[in-house]
């Protein structure tokens, strides 16, 4: 994962603006080569159904995507003015993720803006936080998106405890190889009462919170409703973020070193300091 954060902010990173108050933004005209989009008519298509998502998260789209007017040469030293548009971080994670999938650029898009977004959602200074901390935000992160993923597979027809362990698996399957929840926790040497997510450091962590984040939304955005889609659907997302991370060249979840404190066992440390 973090070969892939490396490797999409010099891809994205570079084409960052910051203005006068320190806010970060992008313009759309220079997002659309990156994207691969040769028409800005498309482009546009994709702008304007990440404005819908917006909406219907309950955001106001021109919070996030302001119409500007920018000048442009043609030649002969003549330039005219052309229609861009400033969008924010969260603008282009909505673009990448309304975006065509089949493109690489936009599979690296959805998981640079995703993690990087989530990142900032977790705590602003993210990057300034430890190992252990890093570890403690996105457990508590991935602890309340685990729940809504629950709601999202009871919608799809995962009922059961056991059908819910099976859709579990499916999962880490996907993103791990083929292994499930009982074989990560041998590769960890972990007993059977000891959460596996417990003993995962940043970088794993954030692999699994991304699993979980998208397959949330592609269950609902897909109208998944049968066991049988719920759990292909996790397995293929699992998949996906393996994929993604094997083309740039980085470590496996399950290569992944296992650290020797549990985030149970840094919390207590923390709460006696505090004491």
């Amino acid at each position: 994962m973090n070969d892939i954060i490396t490797y999409s902010e010099e891809t994205f990173e570079s084409i960052k603006h910051i203005n006068e108050y320190g806010q970060e933004y992008w313009y759309a005209r220079e997002l659309q080569p990156v994207l691969e989009y040769s028409q800005w008519r498309r482009f546009e298509d994709t702008i304007e159904r990440a404005k819908l998502s917006c909406q219907n998260s309950g955001f106001n789209p021109k919070d996030h995507f302001a119409n500007v007017g920018k000048m442009v040469e043609i030649g002969s030293g003549a330039s005219r003015e052309i229609d861009d548009i400033m969008l924010s971080r969260y603008a282009c994670y909505l673009i990448v993720m309304n975006g065509d999938p089949r493109k690489e650029i936009i599979a690296l898009g959805q998981t640079y803006f995703a993690v990087k977004t989530r990142q900032q959602e977790l705590i602003e200074n993210y990057e300034e936080l430890t190992e252990e901390q890093k570890r403690i935000a996105i457990r508590k992160e991935l602890k309340k998106h685990n729940t809504s993923l629950a709601d999202a597979a009871h919608d799809a027809g995962i009922i059961e405890p056991m059908d819910y362990a099976i859709f579990q698996n499916h999962g880490y399957m996907g993103l791990y190889g083929g292994l499930k929840a009982q074989d990560i926790r041998q590769r960890k040497g972990l007993t059977k009462n000891q959460d596996i997510l417990d003993y995962m450091g940043s970088t794993e962590l954030a692999a699994n919170l991304f699993r979980a984040t998208q397959t949330e939304e592609k269950l609902r955005r897909d109208h998944v409703n049968t066991k049988y889609q719920a759990n292909e659907t996790h397995y293929q997302v699992g998949k996906t973020v393996r994929r993604t991370i094997q083309e740039l060249g980085g470590t496996m979840p399950e290569n992944l070193p296992t650290p020797e404190k549990s985030i149970k066992q840094i919390e207590r440390e923390e709460r006696k300091k505090l004491k």
